[in-house]
């Protein structure tokens, strides 16, 4: 059925044992619930552990535990505390490092265990491995990071805004993917007939548990938006890629939720001299390991039997492969980003967008948000189906969504790196977000979104606010004739909890103010321009 679904994937080389249940004391003595996959052949062959909170069935069990058992590895597939018959009370991040160096612990007491180890997998499985890797255990020898995070508040919120529809659909998956196929598919649908009720019910607070039922780390999620509150101590790991000597390979999507996190691991590895490679598909959080799953495995497989098996045959020759959007091709770099130059692109109040500045200064257009009528997000990095590249026709023919345009391009444009927008806001209120985004305009005249990012802002009077919103980086082709587009609106909802415009943070608001919004010239679309 896997080799069905998934054309490309190399031969089998072993028949693969099955050792499931076995019980694993954690840091505490709480037993984790642990499957061992094998090759049925004699011989010696490395670990490869795999820590989840979403249970051990599918798709875990065929993607790690079969497919590279089948290649020579033993796989420990392992449920985190609290989650699919292990003990102890799963606590989002907070026992992730003790629990792996416990796990460790335990492998080197199994008779098939050599001392060679590596870790593996997607999403917070991303996360288990960054936290063992804090304080490596010396059997450590590669990590396989897929669309993975290290920063869970930096998941949940971007630029001071809550990412609504991430935390509800991280909500679901922790909270009932660990119990099986059907309970994950009976929260998904309470939650999609509920999502619009939820997501503007005043106050927000409290509005999923209808669908959701109690989910403690959830509010503390949305109730906590400061970084720096000590809710958050100890959530981040990043300072594991900071001294790692681990060698790692990294897998992201230009739609990935996770991207930003995936792009500051690799610079972080870079900077510390580790060994590590980065590969960028064309896929949201989800299809990396669906339609991507070919190039994930292929990347993955040669990493570890690279690092792991003595075997670097398969490596590609440069650290990163990105793939470029506008052309279909994959293209393989030095580094990323790679050396570009930063191209300015001006709005004008006519709406086109141009390489000179206006030549007056003030204002160039405005538009009024309401958040009793909350532009809707289209597309982007999210954690449903609704994810990646869309059509943005409807969503921008609103009159509180800005488009500024260039003229049809005399000859392409290639766009690699991260992509910011630099913009003189003015609000009435004071209170407002602003969201830019990066689009492509072809030839019929369809609009579809590249990348984007959003910020909150706060402002005093009618004086304009200078804000640079990042909008996470992208590796794009322009073609000749095609046009570069900049979106700017005042959210994307419910992708973000919307702003009340009263200054009240959107979970405890009850109250809705709108708010008229003007942009200014000195504003500017900044991209990292290449040679195509």
């Amino acid at each position: 059925m896997m080799r069905a679904t998934w054309r490309g994937l190399p031969a089998k080389q072993h028949e693969v044992g099955w050792e499931p249940g076995l019980e694993v004391p954690g840091a505490d003595g709480s037993l984790l619930r642990t499957d061992h996959y094998f090759p049925r052949t004699e011989g010696d062959f490395p670990t490869l552990l795999v820590r989840s909170p979403y249970g051990r069935g599918l798709p875990w069990s065929p993607l790690f535990g079969v497919l590279f058992a089948e290649q020579g590895f033993h796989v420990v597939l392992q449920s985190c505390r609290g989650t699919a018959g292990s003990g102890g009370r799963f606590d989002l991040w907070r026992n992730e490092a003790a629990d792996g160096q416990a796990t460790v612990s335990w492998l080197r007491q199994q008779p098939w265990f050599t001392g060679i180890l590596g870790t593996i997998g997607p999403s917070y499985l991303g996360y288990v491995q960054w936290a063992l890797a804090l304080d490596p255990p010396p059997e450590l020898k590669a990590m396989v990071v897929q669309v993975g995070l290290h920063d869970p508040h930096a998941l949940f919120y971007e630029g001071g805004a809550l990412r609504l529809e991430t935390a509800l659909a991280v909500g679901v998956g922790m909270t009932y993917q660990h119990q099986g196929l059907m309970p994950l598919m009976r929260a998904t649908l309470r939650l999609q007939r509920g999502l619009r009720k939820i997501t503007t019910a005043r106050p927000l607070r409290g509005a999923h548990v209808p669908a959701l039922g109690e989910v403690p780390w959830l509010d503390g999620v949305m109730t906590h938006p400061d970084a720096d509150d000590p809710h958050w101590n100890g959530a981040s790991v990043a300072e594991a890629a900071e001294r790692s000597a681990v060698p790692t390979a990294l897998v992201t999507g230009w739609h990935d939720a996770l991207a930003d996190q995936t792009f500051q691991q690799f610079a972080r590895l870079r900077r510390s001299g580790c060994a590590a490679s980065l590969l960028v598909g064309p896929w949201t959080h989800t299809s990396a390991l669906q339609q991507g799953w070919p190039e994930v495995f292929a990347e993955s497989l040669a990493w570890l039997r690279a690092h792991l098996c003595g075997d670097p045959s398969g490596l590609r020759p440069t650290p990163v492969r990105v793939h470029v959007g506008g052309e279909n091709a994959w293209r393989d770099l030095d580094d990323w980003p790679p050396a570009a130059t930063t191209a300015d692109w001006f709005p004008a109040a006519n709406g086109s967008l141009d390489r000179q500045a206006p030549v007056e200064s003030g204002p160039l257009a405005s538009f009024r948000y309401d958040p009793d009528d909350p532009t809707p997000s289209v597309g982007g990095p999210l954690l449903s189906r609704r994810a990646g590249a869309q059509d943005n026709g409807t969503l921008e023919a609103r009159d509180d969504v800005l488009t500024f345009t260039s003229a049809p391009l005399t000859e392409a444009v290639d766009v690699l790196g991260p992509v910011s927008a630099r913009l003189r806001i003015a609000t009435d209120t004071g209170h407002a977000d602003v969201f830019a985004r990066l689009c492509e305009v072809d030839a019929r005249g369809r609009s579809t979104n590249i990348c984007d990012g959003l910020v909150r802002l706060r402002t005093t009077g009618q004086t304009p606010a200078e804000v640079t919103v990042p909008m996470s980086a992208t590796a794009h082709h322009f073609a000749a004739g095609h046009r570069i587009r900049l979106q700017v609106s005042g959210g994307a909802h419910p992708r973000y909890a919307r702003s009340p415009g009263t200054g009240e943070t959107p979970v405890e608001a009850t109250r809705l103010q709108p708010v008229h919004l003007t942009l200014h010239t000195g504003s500017a679309l900044r991209l990292p321009q290449g040679t195509p």
